[in-house]
């Protein structure tokens, strides 16, 4: 009978990649578990199986380098690539190895292997249910279980870590080798760096003597307990329960401050430890992950920059022409000066345009010109404007910033003598403004038209009287409400002009563009200060807006997307009650979201996220429509809401313990530092 070891093993692995060459006083890992695994009595071969990745050249040339055997296959199915190993290594008996187990220890393989034997059985190994430390794991099979689990697994699950189709079917013989003692909860593996430095800590106790048993371990962490607290947070067999996302945004974390770029897409913003956190593809209102599960999004498409929806094929054309023809040049794209020309025919009190590609940038862009314009600093503003320094200044004097979308921003390396340069009033609070502008030398005024409610008693007029009186600059801010129930700004609709505006996130449909336009007569300051950047003047943005305007001019996006936005209005009031639920809708038709009067409202935003993840939507308390949301998948979103509906009913009035039927962390409201 033939024993191969088969060692599975890859360079990418998702939470710490290039695992399996990191070296302990200078031997890789891979090369550590291929010495232990050389030490048991019963294996005749060691094949370490990895896949036709190209990042796996390096592990793949240090292997060729030791002369191990090695076998190539696939990346995603992993049980077959077991499978293609064993049979082209002749294996009658295959003992399964992770190539994360720099501590395997050949003593209890063997252990596994003569219990395989004796008990005449098909499978055997010691973690079902697992009583030694993590990282010592052994699974033995036959030749033709694992050849029927090739033949007969579907899932993806199963074809991706090889035996659970095995472990869980009835038609094999099966021994499970239990330790005397249950030390399951001891964390021996290398899945993330606090692992690998237990690991590397534990040989350097051993004066790297990689022949040390697991009883050797045993006796280490009596004498130094401390020693083995480096990664004791981490659960056992957690990567496997995790999807690819999960593993990838725990990894960002650790490399990138808070662990992605854009507050809004946190995964704790919708729900800790389980959302996807990245996406693979993307078409229409559907959105497939890392895994290739697909999802429908009835959440905050691209955080609404996607009016017409994913990939659009009229403006992904316009801009594939663009990339064959060059994107960047010495010289200037012709498409801004079109893109200019459209907005000031949609907008005819405007005379000039500057583009960007970001808010945060056009936000920046407007402020320079309308202080440079007014030759005063001081700002009056209501909503949300951007992560800059003249914003956040505003919380200088406290959390002024409270109502205005983001609760909790600390002013941190924000200047302080910024202080008092910025105030904020509340919306649809004229005598708020008032006060500030007849307190303070406003120079300019910066507003949302609409974000959570409608304007009432003409406030939009008087902010507009207001500002004529008073020689300020009047600024709306349309970054968001833009294109959203009119063919331009939301003002359009209010019939209210203002001195400047600005656009962006839908206006490009996805690609980067943003826009600022205003009266010539104060746009010519840009001028007499200093706005330049290189990649404003590259052409995929201008390109993509230029396509934008006209597919939503064609289809009448504004209306399609408010008319939906109403339906759902209707719809969510109709529910909440049906469930006798208290509720509150905010947002402009198109762009609409709810929440539930109760103190417990952020465990219910969890758990509607949960429910709606596990049915295949994208899904929390807000959503922003886009022309590709179909009746058939509203339909089937609202058929669910009504089911989670019910069940945050019983628990706010009955028994039902929701709080225990959450599968992790309560999601974040507003901004928190991550650690």
């Amino acid at each position: 009978m033939k024993v191969v070891a088969i060692v599975q093993a890859r360079m990418d692995s998702s939470r710490l990649p290039g695992k399996v060459m990191k070296r302990i006083n200078g031997v890789p890992l891979i090369e550590i578990i291929i010495r232990r695994l050389g030490r048991s009595k019963f294996i005749n071969q060691c094949v370490v199986a990895t896949s036709e990745s190209p990042s796996n050249q390096k592990l793949i040339s240090h292997l060729d380098e030791i002369c191990s055997e090695r076998f190539i296959g696939s990346e995603d199915d992993v049980l077959k690539r077991y499978f293609e190993a064993a049979k082209h290594f002749s294996a009658n008996t295959i003992v399964r190895i992770t190539g994360d187990c720099p501590l395997i220890d050949p003593d209890i393989i063997d252990e596994v292997i003569e219990s395989f034997f004796s008990s005449k059985s098909e499978y055997a190994s010691n973690r079902e249910p697992p009583t030694f430390p993590d990282g010592l794991d052994v699974e033995v099979m036959s030749f033709e279980a694992l050849k029927k689990a090739n033949d007969t697994a579907t899932s993806s699950y199963d074809r991706e870590h090889v035996t659970p189709f095995i472990i869980r079917s009835k038609n094999f013989k099966k021994f499970f080798l239990k330790n005397r003692i249950d030390l399951s909860n001891e964390r021996w593996t290398v899945d993330e760096e606090k692992d690998f430095e237990l690991v590397k800590n534990i040989y350097k106790e051993f004066a790297f003597d990689f022949n040390i048993s697991w009883k050797n371990v045993l006796e280490l962490k009596k004498r130094k307990p401390n020693l083995f607290s480096i990664n004791s947070n981490i659960k056992r067999n957690e990567g496997a329960l995790m999807g690819k996302g999960q593993k990838l945004w725990r990894r960002a974390k650790t490399i990138i401050p808070g662990g992605n770029m854009l507050l809004s897409k946190r995964s704790e913003m919708f729900l800790p430890e389980l959302w996807p956190s990245y996406f693979k593809k993307a078409k229409g209102c559907k959105v497939w992950d890392l895994d290739n599960r697909l999802f429908y999004d009835m959440s905050l498409m691209g955080i609404g920059t996607n009016i017409l929806g994913y990939g659009h094929p009229e403006v992904d054309d316009a801009v594939r022409k663009t990339i064959k023809n060059g994107n960047m040049s010495t010289l200037n794209c012709p498409e801004e000066v079109q893109l200019a020309e459209q907005l000031i025919h949609i907008h005819p009190w405007a005379d000039m345009v500057k583009l960007a590609r970001s808010g945060g940038e056009a936000n920046a862009i407007a402020i320079r010109i309308a202080r440079a314009a007014s030759k005063r600093d001081k700002v009056a503003v209501c909503g949300y404007h951007g992560w800059h320094d003249w914003y956040l200044s505003a919380n200088l004097n406290g959390d002024q910033l409270e109502g205005h979308l983001l609760p909790g921003l600390d002013p941190l390396g924000v200047p302080r003598e910024l202080k008092n340069s910025v105030f904020t009033f509340d919306y649809n609070n004229f005598e708020q403004l008032e006060e500030i502008v007849l307190n303070h030398n406003i120079g300019v005024i910066k507003m949302e038209v609409s974000r959570n409610y409608s304007p009432k008693d003409g406030f939009l007029e008087k902010v507009r009287n207001i500002a004529n009186e008073k020689n300020i600059i009047l600024i709306f801010d349309e970054c968001t409400s833009g294109f959203r129930q009119t063919n331009g700004g939301l003002h359009i609709h209010y019939k209210v002009d203002p001195d400047m505006a600005i656009f962006g996130k839908a206006l490009g449909n996805g690609y980067a563009i943003t826009a600022v336009l205003g009266k010539k007569e104060i746009m010519n300051y840009a001028q007499s200060t200093f706005i330049s950047s290189t990649f404003w003047t590259e052409r995929i943005g201008p390109t993509a807006a230029i396509k934008t305007l006209e597919v939503m001019d064609k289809l009448k996006s504004w209306d399609i997307i408010t008319s939906k936005g109403l339906s759902m209005i209707t719809k969510w009031d109709i529910l909440a009650k049906k469930h006798n639920l208290k509720i509150r809708i905010e947002g402009i038709p198109s762009m609409i979201g709810f929440s539930i009067d109760s103190k417990n409202w952020l465990m219910y935003k969890t758990f509607i996220t949960q429910v709606m993840l596990e049915n295949g939507f994208l899904a929390s308390n807000a959503i922003y429509f886009s022309t590709e949301h179909s009746e058939k998948i509203i339909s089937e979103y609202l058929e669910i809401l009504d089911e989670v509906f019910e069940k945050i009913s019983q628990f706010e009035y009955g028994d039902l313990a929701l709080s225990e039927m959450l599968n992790g962390p309560v999601c974040h409201n507003g901004f928190r530092r991550l650690n």
